[in-house]
């Protein structure tokens, strides 16, 4: 039998942050939403507000669970309020060395039984294990973009997560109404193992003068039945995000098959990061 939790705590109120921050608070828990930039948590509120608003008007909730989901959630930007909390996802930028930040606090400032996950898409869950003193409670819950909408959640297993762990999440999982995938540690785990060497790949045939971006986007869609083109997807993601995980590849396996497209390289040097910045391999109306 695994422990009930209700309290979930979540550090980063960023995109994913917000959307994970939702998902708990319309299932019932009590979430703690943690961010040091208090323009991050009334943006995050208001991100969670929208969706739920437009929830309501398509009469997938009424105004009561709007409400209640609402409160469910608090905010905070000491990362000590969420000390009590039974589950704390990590879910800052993916960079190790923030993420190591977090996780060594965490450790410090919470009880014995809090499990301790990352939403990382990319980075070692055994590695962040190693910087606390609860191997065995430290995992990888990586969920997709959009959170409400998406239905898969990547469970990684660091090298000492303990069955009972990996077990407690996946329940946890099936409460949210997701799909669970259990994989092993390794960089990139399966899901931007597969894609971002595609998306890769197709800003090669663009750097290349192959295709123009508009013709790449269009042979994966019309031709391979792909909901959105590699390209448009980059940009949804960030491009800043999948440079990181490209080199978080390349740094773990040391193989130049992972190496970034330097047109990648070039386009996030200019601050030209996809839809969050209006601009990307396609411009966007901010």
């Amino acid at each position: 039998m695994h422990p009930v939790f209700h309290h979930i705590g979540i550090v980063g109120a960023g995109t994913m942050g917000s959307g994970i921050a939702q998902v708990f608070a319309q299932r019932g828990y009590t979430v703690s939403l943690c961010d040091l930039a208090a323009g991050q948590l009334e943006k995050a509120l208001s991100t969670v507000g929208k969706n739920l608003r437009s929830d309501l008007d398509k009469n997938r909730i009424n105004a009561e669970q709007r409400e209640q989901t609402l409160r469910n959630i608090q905010t905070f930007s000491d990362i000590n309020a969420l000390a009590n909390s039974d589950l704390i996802i990590e879910a800052v930028s993916e960079n190790f060395e923030s993420k190591k930040e977090v996780f060594v606090s965490l450790d410090q400032t919470c009880s014995d039984h809090t499990i301790l996950a990352s939403n990382t898409s990319s980075i070692s869950i055994t590695q962040l294990a190693s910087v606390t003193q609860r191997g065995d409670r430290v995992i990888g819950i990586h969920f997709m973009n959009p959170v409400p909408v998406m239905k898969l959640v990547e469970v990684i297993r660091g090298v000492h997560t303990s069955g009972d762990t990996v077990a407690t999440a996946i329940d946890l999982l099936r409460d949210l109404d997701k799909v669970a995938v259990v994989v092993n540690d390794s960089p990139g785990f399966v899901s931007n193992r597969v894609l971002m060497p595609m998306i890769n790949e197709a800003i090669f045939c663009v750097f290349e003068g192959v295709g123009t971006v508009e013709a790449v986007d269009s042979v994966m869609k019309l031709g391979m039945n792909h909901p959105m083109g590699p390209l448009s997807l980059a940009d949804l993601i960030g491009l800043d995000v999948c440079l990181d995980i490209m080199e978080t590849l390349y740094t773990g396996f040391n193989d130049s098959k992972y190496r970034p497209c330097p047109l990648l390289k070039k386009m996030v040097a200019a601050g030209c990061l996809g839809r969050k910045s209006g601009q990307g391999f396609y411009q966007y109306s901010q």
